[in-house]
């Protein structure tokens, strides 16, 4: 069910273009996580898409995240694995100058930093999410088709749900969010009790499509 970013061999080979895209991810990553020193290689589409999935705006916040992004929800939608990454590899294969873009808290490695996809459904959803589904509005379902948890130091950072109405919603959970992690497989329970339901993302921490963070 659930499909991690893994570690993956890093190629040798960086395309100029390729490497500057890098390079800015590198940058923003580093800003993001400023108090909170991480593994930032961005190598390969699978770094590039940890790297958007983190930025607690939204995964297409910037610019350079939109091909990527794209591309990872066309993968997943289509019942492709999740890319690969290895964020413990050196930054070596920068371009010199590029390299010099980065500061110092980009090149700490930390562990348990990652990924995981996990499909949604009934089982595992947003309360703000589930619906009463066909057939005469009898099933219960969820209309997100999956969430992707990005982990920072075995801390949840941003809980990512794909496939929405309204593409994408980014939950915070990092530096300066007063936002509380949920289990998103007691949602059922809470949507059929709504006396004990409690709004994921009322606070200032979670951001919506349409409002800043949903890309």
């Amino acid at each position: 069910m659930a499909g991690p970013i893994i570690r993956g061999k890093p190629r040798a080979v960086c395309a100029r273009a390729f490497c500057r895209a890098k390079a800015f991810s590198l940058v923003l990553v580093a800003g993001l996580f400023a108090f909170q020193p991480v593994p930032v290689r961005a190598d390969d589409w699978g770094c590039q898409v940890l790297l958007c999935l983190a930025d607690p705006r939204g995964p297409t916040a910037e610019g350079a995240c939109v091909p990527p992004i794209e591309k990872l929800w066309n993968a997943l939608s289509h019942g492709h694995p999740f890319p690969t990454c290895d964020l413990n590899s050196s930054s070596s294969d920068l371009p010199p100058d590029e390299q010099n873009l980065l500061p110092p808290s980009a090149l700490n490695a930390g562990q348990g930093t990652g990924a995981t996809n996990v499909a949604a459904g009934p089982g595992y959803c947003r309360t703000d999410l589930l619906y009463w589904g066909p057939p005469e509005q009898s099933t219960l379902s969820c209309r997100a088709q999956g969430a992707i948890n990005v982990t920072i130091n075995n801390a949840l950072y941003t809980r990512v749900w794909w496939g929405t109405d309204i593409n994408s919603i980014t939950e915070y959970y990092g530096q300066g969010s007063t936002a509380v992690p949920y289990d998103p497989t007691t949602a059922a329970q809470q949507f059929l009790n709504p006396q004990f339901t409690v709004t994921p993302g009322t606070s200032s921490g979670m951001n919506a499509a349409g409002g800043g963070g949903g890309n």
